[in-house]
C-alpha cells in the first residue's frame, strides 16, 4: 500500500525585489513550502485567479504600481481569496504603517531583513489552521 504524503502547503511570496525574493524563498523552501514567485501585485492577481490553492500570501509593502497594502485590500475584498493569510513586509520600521495593515486584516507585518525564525513562528501559526 502507498502511502500519499500530504503536499507541501503552497505560498505565494512578492517582492520587486529579485534579492529579496530569492532570500524569502529560499527560507520559505527550507521550511518545505512551495514557493512561487512574482515580481509585482498585479502578477500576484494573476497567480491567483489561476491557481486557488494559495495557503498564505507574503509581500512587500513597497512596490511600483500596486503595493503590498493595495494587494492585501484586494485580497481581503474578495470572497474567493479573503480566507488566505497575508503577511506584509517592509524595510521601514513605520508603527502607522504597520497598525494601517493589521487593521486592513494583515496577520503579520515583518520588518526586513526576514530571519528564519519569522518564517517558522508564521508557517506553524498561519499554515496548520
Amino acid at each position: 500500500m502507498m502511502t500519499v504524503l500530504p503536499e507541501p502547503p503552497h505560498v505565494l511570496a512578492v517582492d520587486d525585489s529579485i534579492v529579496d525574493r530569492a532570500v524569502i524563498s529560499r527560507l520559505l523552501r527550507s521550511s518545505k513550502y512551495r514557493v512561487t514567485t512574482v515580481d509585482s501585485g498585479k502578477r500576484a492577481l494573476e497567480v491567483l485567479s489561476l491557481d486557488r490553492n494559495v495557503h498564505m500570501i507574503i509581500t512587500d509593502y513597497c512596490m511600483p504600481e500596486m503595493s503590498g497594502y493595495d494587494l492585501l485590500k484586494r485580497v481581503k475584498e474578495s470572497a474567493e481569496l479573503r480566507e488566505i493569510p497575508v503577511v506584509i513586509m517592509s524595510s521601514e520600521n513605520s508603527p502607522t504603517r504597520i497598525q494601517m495593515c493589521l487593521e486592513e486584516g494583515a496577520e503579520e507585518f515583518l520588518i526586513k531583513p526576514v530571519r528564519p525564525s519569522d518564517v517558522s513562528r508564521l508557517c506553524s501559526r498561519l499554515i496548520t489552521r
